[in-house]
């Protein structure tokens, strides 16, 4: 009787090791599947994917303005404009247009983003692909935005520029109506009042803060695409997709 206990436990342990074994063949089947090639194109594919979606979000109205997680407020070194802007006659009115008139910027802008990331992610090596692909969450990502930033800066910051002069709100450009801001507070500032205040003037360059946040605004909508496609796989919009990140499911 104990003999034949012994042979059902030591079948019911064969049988699933067996079935631990297939589990383990299989996934090593599916990862020797993946070519230098796949993994790479994959990569680049996704970036793609990803970039367009973010582009298209951030361009469309709005896009900036009412998502409070990349909608660009004033310079730190407006603060004290901020916390004394009644002490400018329509102060209040006139800060908001700025704010709106910049994130307009930035969505016009945005337009411009997918076609740069597409040239840029062409820089991608196969060993870059190996590490992005079991890296963190958001690997794709921070490489991309390690190894493009300085471009896609030197690239963008002419696109803001031409976007901040266009007349966007009441016939008023953004750079107008940051200067018109600034300038009122800049007299308050360097009036004998303002000096006794300890008032500051305010000098910020409104392209390249505009510049440097729309790109934050970028990677942090790029973050949450490649977090799609490595966790959900309807995301996976494409058979390369599914074959690369689907690797990464068993």
């Amino acid at each position: 009787m104990k003999n034949r206990i012994v042979m059902i436990i030591l079948a019911a342990m064969l049988l699933a090791g067996c079935a631990q074994m297939k589990t383990i063949l299989e996934t090593v089947s599916t990862v020797q599947a993946l070519t230098d090639g796949d993994i790479v194109n994959g990569l680049k594919e996704a970036l793609t994917t990803g970039a367009r979606n973010a582009a298209a979000k951030l361009s469309s109205e709005n896009g900036y303005y009412s998502d409070m997680s990349v909608k660009i407020l004033l310079p730190d070194e407006a603060k004290v404009i901020v916390d004394n802007i009644g002490k400018i006659p329509g102060g209040d009115q006139l800060l908001e247009n700025v704010v709106l008139s910049i994130n307009r910027a930035a969505e016009d802008a945005a337009r411009e983003v997918a076609p740069i990331f597409v040239s840029s992610v062409m820089q991608m090596t196969i060993t870059d692909g190996y590490n992005i692909l079991h890296g963190a969450d958001n690997a794709a990502t921070q490489y991309l935005k390690s190894t493009t930033w300085n471009d896609l800066y030197a690239l963008y910051k002419p696109k803001i520029s031409t976007s901040t002069g266009k007349e966007i709100i009441a016939g008023i450009s953004a750079r107008e109506s940051w200067t018109t801001l600034t300038g009122k507070w800049n007299s308050v500032a360097n009036s004998m009042a303002g000096k006794l205040a300890g008032f500051k003037p305010v000098t910020t360059d409104l392209d390249d803060f505009l510049t440097r946040k729309a790109l934050d605004g970028v990677f942090l909508k790029m973050e949450g695409e490649e977090l799609k496609i490595r966790k959900e796989v309807s995301a996976r919009v494409t058979p390369l997709l599914q074959k690369v990140f689907g690797s990464l499911d068993n």
